[in-house]
């Protein structure tokens, strides 16, 4: 089973990034997909959850407002769109699918806010 995210880079603040996540395990019925991110330093944190059906959604305070979590069963993806980025964003950011009470993790992705 693999988790794939694409789309890290180096973004000045107030711009935008738009994060990608792919995973078989993505579906209609299965996969919590949730993004997390770690900055050097500090404890990975949850950035943001999206159900199976999409239909609930959850934000930490630090983003709410700003990012925003997608994803389409159809192509197996997901996306973190995230706006308005501040320097505090900057991290590696990792996908993860909790499928049937397991984890799966991408590799994660750098993205680096600063001008």
């Amino acid at each position: 089973v693999q988790v794939v995210e694409h789309g890290g880079g180096l973004v000045q603040p107030g711009g935008s990034l738009n994060l990608s996540c792919s995973s078989s395990l993505f579906t209609f019925n299965s996969g919590v997909m949730r993004w997390y991110r770690q900055a050097p330093g500090k404890a990975r944190e949850l950035v943001a959850l999206i159900t199976p059906s999409g239909e609930t959604t959850n934000y930490a305070d630090s983003v709410k407002g700003r990012f925003v979590i997608l994803r389409d069963n159809d192509k197996n993806t997901g996306w973190l769109q995230m706006n308005s980025l501040k320097p505090e964003d900057t991290a590696v950011y990792y996908c993860n699918a909790l499928y049937r009470g397991t984890d799966y993790w991408g590799q994660g992705t750098q993205v680096i806010v600063s001008s």
